[in-house]
């Protein structure tokens, strides 16, 4: 059953099995066996021994599936293109931003849920709504104001977006990442994300920060990447790395803050992992998540980040850990919005100094 396994030439894993195979035994299963043994029987059926093979199995179930999604969506490339915001418009954008500000921000910081106090910090600010400005979206969910705000923080001239896009939401994804480019355009170097996410790791506490290291895109896996489409190349490459997304040396940084702070007691290293949402993760998802080697988890942050890559914009991430990811079946705790925020202000006050004083820090 298994003589066909082997590896690439560039020694990558490679399975027995083809997408539209996963499909079939997919429908197969699906149709024939209860839930609980849908997983060991599906995966043992595509020859799947291993959990770096699961991971594989995986990736091939989500290209399989989402080709069979795009085959039938009649989405030519004049219909792909019709949703990309041109070079032009970023920059139309950017330039309206610049002339209603008295300064030139250097550093952009991305407030996620319930820290949107991190913007009160600013000195001689200047608040712009998002519904002033061309083409921005609007913020719908609870903690995330809708606006901009532009000031000086620890010596340096930033921007806080006080509130975020989000794919649930709506938006097409370009929409969700259009802030960054305008950013990049306007002279912003750093990006700065935060975010409130469910702890997967054990080890890690409610109220925890978590450093982000790398990140899992979950819905990349089936397609969902805000550089699809025609590259412009005055933003990036085509192929832009991402095994250095999140900058070390701004890790480094924030770590010594940490410990002058005297924060070093709550403070992680991890993987964040991004699902689409708004649905909060079953169970079986975050067994699944932790064998995938997500620390926590998300609704956000991974789009941005990959368009600041591109862009060449070093990127520093940090998760409030707001609540413990439910891996029980006997369990009664359910996660919900009103925990986040409510975590998120608790611990708003240690994350705003923790920023502050690494903003101080960067050249």
């Amino acid at each position: 059953m298994h003589s066909s396994r082997g590896t690439t030439p560039s020694g990558q894993l490679q399975l027995p099995v083809k997408p539209q195979a996963c499909l079939d035994q997919f429908y197969c299963f699906t149709s024939t066996n209860s839930p609980k043994s849908l997983t060991e029987e599906f995966a043992v059926g595509a020859g799947v021994e291993t959990p770096e093979e699961l991971v594989v199995f995986f990736s091939c179930l989500c290209g399989g599936i989402y080709s069979l999604l795009t085959m039938n969506a009649s989405e030519s490339d004049h219909q792909l293109s019709a949703w990309q915001f041109s070079y032009e418009e970023y920059k139309e954008t950017a330039d309206w931003l610049l002339a209603q500000i008295p300064i030139q921000p250097r550093i952009a910081v991305i407030c996620g849920s319930g820290l949107g106090g991190l913007a009160n910090l600013l000195s001689d600010q200047t608040i712009i709504p998002y519904e002033k400005i061309p083409r921005f979206p609007k913020s719908t969910v609870a903690g995330h104001a809708g606006r901009l705000v532009f000031g000086e923080l620890g010596g340096k001239q930033c921007v806080c977006m006080q509130g975020r896009f989000h794919f649930y939401e709506g938006y097409p994804i370009n929409e969700v990442t259009f802030p960054i480019r305008v950013f990049h355009l306007m002279g912003i170097k750093t990006l700065i994300v935060t975010n409130a996410a469910g702890g997967l790791n054990e080890e890690f506490n409610v109220g925890d920060i978590m450093f982000i290291n790398d990140h899992i895109n979950l819905p990349g896996f089936a397609g969902v990447n805000p550089l699809r489409g025609s590259n412009e190349e005055r933003f990036g490459v085509r192929f832009p790395c991402m095994s250095d997304a999140y900058d070390k040396t701004l890790r480094q940084m924030a770590f010594e803050c940490a410990q002058e702070l005297g924060y070093q007691d709550f403070i992680r290293n991890g993987v964040y992992c991004m699902l689409a949402g708004p649905s909060y993760e079953t169970i079986a998802e975050c067994h699944f998540l932790k064998k995938l080697g997500a620390d926590a988890v998300g609704m956000s942050t991974v789009p941005e980040v990959i368009l600041a890559r591109h862009c060449g914009l070093r990127v520093f991430g940090t998760s409030l850990i707001t609540n413990k990811v439910v891996t029980d079946y006997s369990s009664q705790q359910k996660a919900n919005h009103e925990e986040v925020l409510q975590t998120s202000k608790d611990r708003a006050e240690a994350l705003q100094r923790l920023i502050s004083h690494l903003v101080a820090k960067i050249d």
